[in-house]
């Protein structure tokens, strides 16, 4: 899913009269979905927060009511070495920030924090950056990581859905491709990649040519050679949006879908916060690390005994035969999502 970040960042440099929330996440785009209800609670408590973040999630957050100020942090490109550091901190800093909050945890944010002259620093103990923290909360270990993050605004509950709110124009965009493409609703989106190889289900292509419902492919630039594989197999019914389009307008996609067949990646995650149905694919990693659908979404994952074998997903297998993925046959797949689309028609 591409970027749509067409908007530029207020500029920084001038004082708040009220100086307020800083947080700093600069984590993966699925760890950014799932920061939005944190945001929201923040912004109840003491108004609208300042969010520091990647270039590519940057729209996930800069319509969010609960935002005053996306900052995007190019640490690749050109925020990018010490001095680009340095640069953001300093104008941070000239901002005032009375507190920061740091759902990532990493010693890059604590020290971003640190030089943005934040008073307060609030994170989770035990974090590689807990170190600069003046208040490390106790970090939950059981439900959703949407909740769990609400921690740091002290608050745990579950958040209410949907959490991701979408503008007229993303709608129309999303409704713009796929009336051009004939796609006939009710459709079924399939999101075969993952920023990590071995969290990538091997059988989309198969599974799609077994679906009876259009299908649509979401994913980014890097999984274009995969999706036209799932397209080839099903061509008149499957059709390919990978790389294609913004990731706002992929998330109002996602928000018409009748259902998501999803890894565990960024869709699965999109997927929840607009309370859409899901079917979950878990190979490497475990739902009970929190990152899993919520409700009564259905989990398709193969009991192996060197499950998880990370908590993110290695870039291959560590013992070479990725049987948690490959063992997990199309047929067994194909039965929980016809399943699920009859639980809900």
């Amino acid at each position: 899913m591409v970027s749509e970040s067409g908007r530029e960042a207020t500029a920084l440099g001038t004082r708040n009269p009220e100086p307020g929330t800083l947080v700093i996440q600069t984590a993966h785009l699925g760890d950014v979905v799932l920061t939005l209800p944190l945001l929201q609670r923040l912004a109840d408590a003491d108004g609208p927060v300042d969010l520091v973040t990647t270039p590519d999630a940057a729209p996930l957050a800069e319509q969010h009511p609960a935002v005053r100020r996306v900052i995007p942090f190019d640490k690749h490109g050109a925020d990018r070495g010490l001095a680009g550091f340095i640069r953001l901190g300093r104008r941070l800093r000239a901002t005032g920030y009375a507190r920061a909050v740091l759902p990532h945890g990493s010693v890059r944010s604590a020290a971003l924090a640190c030089l943005a002259g934040a008073a307060e620093r609030v994170g989770f103990a035990g974090a590689p950056g807990a170190l600069s923290y003046t208040r490390r909360v106790s970090r939950p270990t059981a439900g959703h990581m949407s909740a769990r993050l609400l921690a740091l605004a002290g608050q745990g509950t579950a958040p209410g859905r949907p959490w991701l709110q979408l503008t007229a124009g993303d709608r129309a965009s999303a409704a713009t491709w796929l009336d051009a493409h004939g796609v006939a609703e009710p459709f079924i989106v399939l999101a075969p990649g993952s920023r990590w190889g071995t969290k990538r289900w091997p059988y989309f292509a198969e599974l799609a040519q077994r679906l009876r419902h259009p299908v649509v492919v979401i994913g980014g630039p890097e999984d274009q050679t995969l999706a036209a594989t799932i397209v080839q197999a099903a061509p008149h019914r499957c059709h390919g949006a990978t790389g294609l389009l913004g990731l706002r307008t992929s998330a109002a996609i996602v928000e018409r879908a009748a259902l998501v067949v999803s890894n565990d990646s960024v869709a699965l995650h999109l997927a929840t916060a607009l309370d859409r149905p899901v079917v979950a694919i878990f190979g490497p990693t475990i739902p009970a690390f929190g990152f899993g659908p919520l409700g009564d979404d259905p989990i398709v994952e193969q009991a192996l005994p060197c499950r998880p074998c990370s908590s993110h997903g290695p870039a291959a297998c560590p013992l070479g035969h990725h049987d948690c993925m490959r063992e997990i046959d199309v047929s067994r797949v194909t039965h929980v999502v016809e399943a699920r689309l009859a639980g809900i028609s």
